[in-house]
């Protein structure tokens, strides 16, 4: 008897895993997805989570033969595993196969393939849609660049760019590719596609507005359905141009004026050209009303957008801490009059209000828009604590974090449980992927609601502000009835037990809950003394504060020297095994230590 269909299918060979990673969790199949000159991407299952993913594995055999190149490559990995943004791709899983010579990522796969495949399949797509597309691939190049330093892809195009068709969401893929190529081949060797990069960078003297220009050439292939400088036979032709500053002839064929205005503003001069967070706030990309389609396909008149989100009002207030950190309170109210609030730490030291506001967005279910005018707000509101803070000065301890916010300087906080939040006068914390902490009266999950799944709040800033002087209780609520020192000492600390500071600590969520939300109102505690003490123990009291204070900041930097202490003793180990060995101590080690600490 035949067998039908689905009874060969399952009989195929090609369905059976051809490799599985070191931990044994993803499978991949035989089925190559795309192929480029470096690298091949393959389907491939993730048995832990149920869901396919995509398998991408790249040639680097040059590049394991030196330790320093690996060592390296190991931070440029490391740093991918720290991006996450709505626009960026998942990185999942990645690691180096010594015996053949490549390294694996793994990543979230797109049915719907590439930007370009996807342009070329539809012919007809509005300019509604092209500018969605590009407020999305330029909030993710924002995201990246407000890294310190920041990130750059060095090889955006739209081969690059990833789609979910049935959300029209594209993401930004293949990061670090180019990095890591620019490693396992000639240190004056340029990677990267002509047609896309910018003049500055054939000279290797560049900056992350590379991106820009290549983002500009990616409009300018999505809007003619042509290959930026398609006339020129070959790559050396391009260079001629391209360095002589002659504009793709592709370019003339934009008929449209903003169209092609705002396209030049991308591949201007470097001089010239505009950030991404700049462009965002171009009007071009500010106007969804322009009906105009590339191929004169009337749309009918009564069209919307489907995808227009609720209208927002957003209003953020601080409270100064510390030296470095402002507490903020971003109050979020819709259409409807329903208000959410969420309070979190900003370390003028560590964070960006770009990278925090992208955070936010990401997290509270809110539109690519938000992310600008959020940020924008705590700035001022930072600098109205701080004038003399430099909001275009990217922090120094931010480098290859998405929120700024490092394992060493933010410990990790266990998640609370949804349960604890028992009224709606309660804050609950709640963590971000990133590690960063968030206090909202709206949690997911419990009843709390989102500006897009709107619920009852009756929350005012003078609630809040009195919830942010109180404590967090075991479950997670805040409660005003402690004082300091009960606060500090709460929980499993003793006379016999010592609070180290650490994660594993057993009052380690006690100690960070009183740094971010210990009753030191400045102005309200010195009001209070002042109505119940002398003014020579009021003197005598500031004097012991201030001295405190210093201490404080003493102990603080001590911490940060020890832990800088800690991570290089443990570079140093890692030297002195060979290459091949490397790799397997850091798996072993991985189950040991935090992910940040490796």
């Amino acid at each position: 008897m035949p067998q039908d269909s689905s009874e060969q299918d399952l009989d195929d060979p090609d369905i059976e895993f051809v490799e599985v990673d070191p931990t044994g969790r993803y499978g991949r199949y035989k089925e190559v997805l795309g192929k480029g000159a470096f690298k091949k991407v393959y389907r491939a299952f993730d048995e832990l989570e149920g869901i396919e993913v995509a398998w991408n594995q790249v040639k680097v055999a040059d590049l394991l033969r030196k330790s320093e190149d690996l060592e390296r490559l190991y931070s440029e990995v490391h740093l991918l595993k720290t991006l996450k943004h709505k626009n960026i791709i998942k990185f999942y899983n990645s690691w180096v196969d010594t015996k053949n010579e490549n390294i694996n990522f793994i990543t979230e796969i797109f049915t719907s393939g590439t930007l370009r495949q996807y342009r070329k399949k539809h012919k007809h797509v509005d300019l509604r849609a092209l500018k969605k597309w590009s407020r999305q691939i330029l909030e993710g190049l924002l995201y990246l660049h407000s890294h310190n330093p920041p990130v750059i892809h060095r090889d955006l195009k739209c081969d690059n760019i990833f789609v979910n068709g049935n959300q029209g969401e594209v993401k930004i893929g293949d990061l670090g590719l180019a990095a890591i190529l620019q490693q396992a081949n000639s240190a004056h060797s340029v990677i990267g596609t002509p047609e896309f990069m910018a003049p500055e960078l054939y000279e290797e003297e560049y900056n992350e507005l590379v991106d820009i220009y290549a983002f500009g050439m990616c409009l300018l292939e999505l809007v003619t359905v042509e290959y930026p400088y398609v006339e020129c036979a070959n790559a050396a032709q391009i260079y001629k141009k391209v360095t002589s500053g002659i504009k793709p002839a592709s370019l003339a064929k934009v008929t449209n004026l903003d169209v092609r205005a705002f396209i030049e503003k991308c591949i201007a001069h470097v001089s010239e050209r505009l950030s991404a967070k700049d462009l965002l706030m171009d009007p071009f990309l500010q106007s969804d009303h322009d009906r105009n389609s590339y191929h004169n396909q009337a749309i009918g008149q009564n069209a919307e957008d489907n995808s227009a989100e609720t209208c927002r009002e957003f209003t953020v207030e601080g409270q100064r801490r510390d030296i470095n950190t402002i507490f903020l309170k971003l109050r979020i109210a819709d259409s409807t009059g329903h208000i959410r609030n969420i309070h979190f730490p900003f370390d003028i030291g560590a964070d960006t209000a770009i990278s925090v506001a992208s955070e936010m967005v990401e997290e509270l279910e809110l539109t690519d828009q938000d992310v600008t005018a959020i940020a924008k707000m705590i700035d001022s509101e930072i600098q109205y604590h701080i004038p003399s803070w430099n909001p275009n000065e990217t922090p120094v301890d931010s480098f290859g974090q998405d929120s700024g916010c490092t394992s060493e300087t933010r410990p990790e906080a266990p998640p609370v449980p949804n349960d604890s939040i028992t009224s709606s006068g309660n804050l609950a914390l709640e963590v971000l992927p990133s590690g960063r902490k968030y206090w909202s009266d709206s949690p997911k999950g419990v009843g709390g609601n989102s500006p897009s799944r709107p619920g009852p709040s009756n929350l005012s800033f003078e609630v809040d502000a009195n919830a942010e002087e109180g404590n967090l209780t075991e479950n997670g609520a805040i409660s005003a009835e402690l004082d300091p020192h009960d606060q500090i000492c709460a929980g499993d600390c003793s006379d016999e037990k010592e609070c180290d500071g650490t994660v594993d600590s057993p009052c380690s969520e006690k100690s960070i809950t009183s740094e971010y939300l210990g009753a030191t109102h400045e102005k309200s505690s010195r009001e209070e003394i002042s109505g119940s003490l002398k003014d020579s123990e009021i003197k005598c009291i500031s004097q012991i504060a201030s001295k405190l204070e210093g201490l404080l900041v003493k102990q603080r930097e001590e911490l940060d020297e020890l832990k800088r202490k800690h991570k290089l003793a443990v570079s140093d180990i890692l030297k002195e095994l060979p290459p091949e060995m490397c790799q397997k101590v850091l798996s072993i080690c991985n189950l040991l230590m935090p992910e940040g600490e490796m």
